[in-house]
Formats: C-alpha cells, structure tokens, sequence
C-alpha cells in the first residue's frame, strides 16, 4: 500500500460529510487506543497561554509633536487621504487607522513615534 500525503490525506478529509469524520475519528480511537479529546484537552491551556491580547488595533494619534510636517506625510501615507484631511488629524488628533493587525500597528506607531508624534493603540 502506497503512503498518503498530509496533503492527500487533508484534501480526502475537506471532502467528507460531518458525520463520515466522526466516523473516522471513532475508528481511530478503536484502531490506535487514542482518544484526541483529551489530547484537545490539554492543548487548550497552552493555546489560551499564547494569546496575549487583541488580534487588531487602532492606531490613534494623541499628539502631533513638534515635526507635524512629518506626521502630517506620515498619515497622508499611512492613510491615503489627501493633504487637507491629514493635516486635520494632525492638528486635532484622531483615529489614523481602524482594525490592523498588530503587527502593523507597532510598526506605523513605531515610524510616528520616530517623527515626534505620540500614537496610542486601542
């Protein structure tokens, strides 16, 4: 008998019905003694343990600084918006982006925090 894949194995199992899976997770636990609620069991603790905080953020300005020339680039990059709009979010502070990853977010606070603003992530 030939091995199967991962992949094949995956693509056989993305192709059953919900009740052919139950079926085959009740044979596994016949045919190898292992019963892989348990095992989800004490994965869960270690899953919740990774998870620190929010998937996405806002980023929001609370100051400009003293380079808004900068800052005022910085969000008509970040953004897209035109001139006249950034440079209303500069002067009075405000959401520059809604719902970004993480990761994004400490990157554009990190590029606005270099230029002199002050950015918090909500």
């Amino acid at each position: 008998m030939a091995k199967l894949s991962t992949k094949e194995i995956i693509d056989s199992i993305s192709e059953m019905t919900i009740l052919e899976v139950k079926d085959l997770v009740d044979a596994m636990k016949e045919a190898f003694g292992v019963d892989p609620s348990a095992v989800a069991v004490a994965a869960a603790p270690a899953a919740a343990a990774v998870e620190e905080g929010p998937s996405s953020v806002n980023v929001v300005l609370a100051s400009a600084g003293a380079n808004k020339l900068a800052v005022i680039k910085l969000i008509k990059d970040a953004t897209g918006l035109g001139l006249g709009e950034s440079k209303a979010i500069a002067d009075n502070g405000g959401v520059i982006k809604e719902n970004v990853a993480t990761d994004e977010a400490n990157e554009l606070k990190a590029k606005f925090e270099e230029a002199g603003a002050t950015i918090e992530l909500k």
